[in-house]
């Protein structure tokens, strides 16, 4: 519904098309908005017909949480495996942050448990952290307090209200885009659609059921909320009342998903770029403008004081360009006055300033701060785009992983054959011109006197609606991060399925096709709208139905015989207080299984830890024997895990395998045949993880096996060595 309507006050009329589609939506879609109730009408049709449509949200989104829930339990057989095999399924960073759930049931009391994250000395060796501070795991801690308090224990194990609590957030999550799509196209079929696309393009929209503790999936349910908050706020009819409240569901929903990913503040980044866009083409009001950015500012800052003043936050781009924002739109008093030629140097000086300001008070914070904490992030965005060095280690590794790259084109594959794409694409096209000659007509000089311009919507001649507008711009620049980094998709398929339903619903298309074809009629206009999403829903179950049963009818279980016998050896065979040292992923799952203590791990914003994990790296790289122990005993490591998937890497192409980028770092030619680099030299020693297990004396003198099999070697750092030459200047290691 993107209505072009004539601000109050003009003496103006509305172009013949622009009339249409405002009269079609007004008779159309006020009738079926959810908040129609809201607004007095309390007859028999709207109470019966929002019912139905909350009806059919709440169960689509069960619906997507029993559907999750199933191909988890049937990809793993988790009801009928061991307990140990359960924490191992938990891969990579999942089981660093489930160990903490596990950390908080196990301690004597919630107050202990606190005590005992808040000086943690369990994940990093010979380091005390505050691990509240360093990592978003309250939802951890609010689950480990809430499965103590409800008479749950007796009947439900802890692991299952953990991945149920995971799962029904995918139902909160389908339910928020559900009532993002109907608020915008007035029509609850739209949520219909929504959610039904959102399930049948599962391995576009979410990767819950094998990542369950991932961060993004604890935080993206509560961004679709925020979406939705946002586009009800933005709606015109809202009495004062509805606005407050829905200011602080805003906040709420924002300080939820701030608190729940690290990340947080460059989503946050480019949603600020969203309204400040917004706000530059005139279609927010001041006050809408401002709303949202101290929204967004006081959800950040409210985490902030959660993790005890956690100066990333402080020193985020997000709050450094929100500041500037408000502070020079402040200061040009007369941005929005002028010719269109005039209006447009103005923005262009406006945005100069804006971005200037954001970069020096961003390097002002982080020179106060002395934060380093997110360097490895720009590090990685200069890499991608040709400005930095590609030798960086933390650079490269994401760099060469598939999920930081560029979206695979066989994904737009998948989401044209559900029939997503198409409507997604013509709704952009149609919104975006629209929006552009919206824009282009609230930047040309307004008739009237200054004080007619501020009555008719502070100086908006011809106003695209402003709901539609946000989500609009809100795809497009999450479209634009996710095919630039594939792994952000998760963000932007969900909403795609809700702009695609409202194309489909919604009067624009269908108004539009309609004058086309000199056949528009208000009952045609109804008629199509709930004809062809009903015929759209009706086909994908055709086609996609028995594809879902196949699917959840493919059985399988988990096997991983060789990391479950490392896990049994580590919890009967070691000191409780053994320190362990290997790759950030393995040594997650130890934390996770055995409760040993780590000397690295895959929480990668710390600047320390990241150098630290570099050294401890190098038992894959080509390094005396003598200069591997030094940095093992600095870090206090009495076993080392040595990885054969690793060491014989063979996953990812040549210069991007983990020896590959520690001999790049080292300054080292890398194995196989291939091109080097011609400052890079010979190695002068063999690679470690493959020479150790030689038994050559220079090795047993320093480090005992302890454990073997197909996967894993596991030595013993031995205490003391024979005196012996000085190491390396590379072995030092931060602490």
């Amino acid at each position: 519904m993107t209505a072009l309507r004539q601000r109050k006050g003009s003496k103006g009329k509305e172009p013949p098309l622009a009339a249409e589609i405002h009269s079609q939506q007004s008779n159309c879609c006020s009738n079926h908005h959810p908040e129609r109730i809201l607004h007095g009408d309390w007859s028999w049709g709207a109470i019966i017909w929002t019912s139905i449509g909350w009806s059919v949200s709440v169960g689509l989104g069960l619906l997507c949480c029993i559907y999750m829930a199933t191909l988890h339990e049937n990809d793993l057989w988790f009801s009928n495996i061991k307990e140990v095999e359960r924490e191992i399924s938990f891969r990579t960073e999942c089981g660093l942050y489930y160990s903490y759930f596990k950390q908080m049931l196990q301690a004597p009391s919630i107050q202990e448990g606190l005590s005992d994250l808040i000086h943690d000395n369990l994940t990093e060796s010979k380091r005390t952290i505050n691990l509240l501070q360093r990592m978003n795991i309250y939802q951890e801690v609010f689950l480990s307090v809430l499965y103590r308090w409800l008479p749950v224990q007796s009947y439900l194990e802890p692991v299952y209200f953990y991945i149920y609590t995971v799962f029904s957030l995918q139902a909160v999550y389908v339910i928020a885009l559900y009532l993002t799509a109907w608020l915008l196209s007035g029509s609850w079929l739209a949520g219909a659609l929504t959610g039904v696309w959102y399930i049948l393009n599962r391995v576009d929209t979410t990767r819950v059921e094998f990542t369950i503790s991932l961060r993004e999936n604890w935080s993206l349910p509560f961004l679709a909320l925020q979406v939705t908050t946002i586009t009800c706020y933005l709606r015109p009819q809202l009495s004062a009342l509805q606005q407050k409240v829905m200011v602080w569901l805003m906040y709420v929903t924002t300080f939820c998903f701030c608190l729940t990913w690290q990340f947080n503040q460059f989503i946050l980044l480019v949603q600020a770029l969203v309204i400040y866009t917004l706000d530059c083409a005139d279609i927010l009001t001041k006050t809408q403008v401002t709303t949202l950015y101290l929204i967004q500012a006081s959800g950040l800052l409210s985490v902030c004081i959660f993790q005890f003043c956690n100066t990333m936050i402080l020193g985020s781009l997000v709050l450094s360009f929100i500041v500037a924002a408000l502070l020079v739109r402040h200061c040009q008093s007369g941005l929005k006055s002028g010719g269109l030629l005039l209006r447009l140097g103005k923005l262009l000086l406006h945005s100069a300033l804006v971005f200037l300001l954001t970069f020096i008070i961003n390097y002002l914070a982080k020179k106060v701060l002395q934060l380093r904490s997110d360097e490895h992030i720009f590090k990685f965005i200069q890499s991608k785009f040709g400005f930095g060095s590609t030798r960086d280690f933390d650079a490269s590794l994401y760099l060469c992983e598939e999920a930081f790259g560029v979206l695979p084109l066989d994904t737009l594959e998948r989401l044209a054959s559900t029939l997503l794409l198409y409507p997604y694409i013509l709704t952009l096209l149609l919104l975006s011109g629209t929006m552009a000659v919206a824009i282009l007509q609230n930047l040309r000089p307004k008739g009237g006197s200054a004080e007619e311009r501020k009555e008719g919507g502070e100086g908006r001649a011809v106003a695209f609606r402003p709901d539609v507008a946000y989500n609009l711009l809100h795809t497009l620049f999450y479209g634009l991060l996710a095919f630039s980094t594939m792994r952000m998709k998760y963000i932007w398929t969900g909403h795609m399925c809700a702009v695609a339903a409202y194309g489909v619903c919604g009067t624009e298309l269908w108004t539009l096709l309609l004058n086309t074809l000199r056949c528009n009629s208000k009952v045609l206009l109804r008629l199509v709208r709930y004809a062809v999403p009903v015929a759209m829903i009706a086909c994908l179950y055709y086609k996609f139905w028995p594809k879902l049963m196949e699917e959840l009818s493919e059985l399988r279980e988990f096997y991983d015989p060789d990391t479950v016998e490392l896990m049994t050896w580590i919890s009967t065979k070691t000191p409780k207080r053994a320190v362990f040292a290997g790759s950030m992923q393995l040594l997650a799952g130890i934390k996770l299984c055995t409760g040993r203590v780590l000397t690295n791990h895959p929480h990668y914003e710390d600047k320390d830890l990241r150098e630290r994990t570099r050294q401890v790296y190098q038992v894959y790289a080509r390094r005396a024997p003598e200069e591997v122990y030094d940095i093992l005993r600095a870090v206090g490591a009495d076993y080392v895990v040595l990885e054969n998937s690793i060491c014989y890497e063979r996953r990812h192409r040549r210069g991007c395998r983990l020896r590959d980028l520690l001999d790049l770092a080292n300054g080292h030619i890398m194995d196989g045949a291939g091109d080097n680099d011609p400052d890079l030299i010979p190695a002068p020693y063999p690679r470690f993880c493959e020479a150790i297990k030689t038994e050559d004396a220079a090795y047993s003198a320093l480090f005992t096996r302890t454990f073997q099999n197909k996967t894993f070697h596991v030595y013993r750092v031995k205490k003391k060595r024979k005196k012996s030459s000085k190491s390396s200047p590379e072995a030092t290691v931060t602490q």
